[in-house]
């Protein structure tokens, strides 16, 4: 099953995506500049072989829900997001604020 939802932070809407799969959930929030995403997100790669696409995103560990994910903080943020100032142990909402 796959649902969206909108969530609002501080007066700005984002997508939340959730998939449901065989033994884990994919979750994902974005907005037309970047995304905070599970861990299921490969930041090593966004980085080294997709550097040129300039992909502004964040990956948290251990989450479940949406709201998990904005309230945790991210294990690791790609090179193009730690230019936006967003970085490893920042809140996945607060992130997601530096990407308005």
């Amino acid at each position: 099953m796959v649902s969206l939802t909108t969530v609002i932070i501080d007066g700005y809407s984002f997508t939340a995506v959730t998939v449901h799969l065989p033994k884990t959930t994919l979750l994902t929030v974005s907005n037309e500049n970047g995304y905070i995403m599970c861990g299921a997100l490969d930041v090593g790669l966004l980085n080294r072989h997709l550097s040129d696409r300039k992909i502004i995103a964040g990956r948290a560990v251990g989450v479940k829900t949406i709201d998990q994910l904005l309230n945790a903080p991210l294990e690791m943020v790609t090179t193009e997001a730690e230019s936006l100032g967003i970085h490893a142990g920042m809140i996945g909402k607060d992130a997601l604020l530096k990407m308005v």
